[in-house]
């Protein structure tokens, strides 16, 4: 079914079209406001209102209350015992300040209507005058508002439980738990700016000593980026158990995600394979930010971009790198969320600030590496919420 979005959308589009093909004047817009409040307005969608919407909305505020004990209190309790409970669970769903608004407008717009009521029997027989008040005509539009915001929470709420249950999917796809193999160890982290993001990474066993460490970013955040986050990494382990390697497999993955997203959207992605015997990685980076590798002899070295970002260019040729990470070494993998994180005066947390975390807390364990580094970008931002998601992946190899 068509959202309300969507038709506002089609509708905001239709307007524009409309006032840019018509004369100037205020016919344009007189008929354009006109169709915004009669195309697609039948008998029909409003049964569908006061019958389906409404039922589906109160079903969906009272599908976890128990009524059972309110049908044994006397019919003069059983209203507004069920009111409050209503009332409560509506409230429940609210955050903190929303909740109290909610609570001061909800008996409000109660009271007003007692008192409508109330003045309506005091007054004898009912006038047409009485009902055209501009006391009555508020309190009209005051209900008329309630109840829609009532359609539109239900809506919101609706949508944040499938979020919800898409970010359980998400993580679930993801291995967060370490991995421990031949020496190697590897932790990970991923915090999303939205309840879904467009951050993945992946560890995949290869065979005979090898392991695949993978990091990708896709342009955008929320459920679009979730998305085609799925889509790389169903794509890249078809790949992987089709036996394609190194540049052969990029440049397939390449192509099938040219052919397969949205012009305009790309990804960032880095593929490396990782000798765990040796320590000798080969990898491809498709324009991704450097991973850091920490020398456990003092410095750092960057794994720079050989190639351009997945979706871009079907032809796109990626040059593999190869580099020894030895005892000692740590390889650090991010996203850029960590990086481009601005505080209240739009300063950008930026590599400078990483790259001298990292140097100055090279010996902590992989997850208190991970876990201060989080927290020092969230403090560096204070009351600024994270603009993008944020992941980090903390490899290294014993002596």
């Amino acid at each position: 079914m068509t959202s309300q979005r969507d038709r506002f959308e089609d509708f905001a589009q239709r307007f524009g079209e409309r006032v840019r093909g018509a004369a100037p004047g205020l016919g344009a817009d007189a008929q354009a406001i006109r169709d915004l409040f009669t195309r697609g307005v039948t008998g029909k969608g409003l049964r569908e209102l006061l019958e389906q919407e409404t039922g589906d909305t109160y079903h969906f505020f009272t599908r976890e209350i128990d009524f059972s004990d309110v049908t044994k209190e006397p019919w003069y309790k059983q209203p507004p015992l069920a009111l409050w409970r209503i009332f409560l669970a509506m409230a429940y769903r609210l955050s903190p300040w929303r909740r109290i608004l909610f609570a001061i407008a909800a008996p409000l717009l109660l009271v007003a209507w007692v008192k409508f009521f109330f003045s309506l029997v005091a007054q004898g027989p009912w006038t047409l005058h009485f009902f055209l008040g501009w006391e009555d005509w508020m309190l009209y539009a005051s209900t008329l508002l309630f109840f829609l915001l009532a359609l539109e929470l239900r809506d919101k709420l609706g949508l944040k439980g499938d979020l919800e249950v898409a970010r359980q999917i998400q993580f679930g796809l993801l291995p967060f738990e370490p991995y421990a193999r031949g020496g190697t160890s590897i932790v990970t982290s991923m915090r999303p700016a939205n309840t879904v993001g467009g951050d993945y990474f992946d560890i995949i066993e290869l065979g005979d000593g090898q392991v695949s460490v993978v990091m990708g970013d896709v342009a955008g955040k929320g459920m679009p980026a979730a998305l085609l986050m799925a889509l790389l990494q169903g794509s890249l382990r078809t790949l992987i158990t089709a036996g394609l390697r190194g540049p052969e497999l990029v440049s397939k993955l390449n192509a099938h995600l040219c052919a397969n997203i949205p012009s305009n959207r790309l990804i960032t992605f880095f593929y490396g394979e990782l000798d765990t015997a040796s320590g000798g990685l080969r990898y491809i980076n498709a324009g991704h930010n450097p991973p850091v590798l920490i020398r456990a002899a003092g410095g750092l070295e960057h794994l720079a971009a050989t190639g351009l970002a997945l979706g871009v260019m079907p032809g796109t040729i990626f040059e593999v790198m190869r580099t020894e990470i030895e005892a000692g070494d740590r390889l650090f993998l991010y996203t850029d969320g960590a990086t481009e994180a601005f505080n209240s005066r739009d300063e950008e947390y930026g590599e400078e600030r990483l790259q001298a975390y990292l140097l100055s807390h090279r010996s902590l364990p992989h997850r208190d590496l991970i876990d201060g580094l989080t927290a020092d970008v969230l403090q560096f931002c204070g009351p600024v919420r994270l603009r993008d998601d944020m992941t980090f992946l903390s490899l290294s190899r014993e002596g």
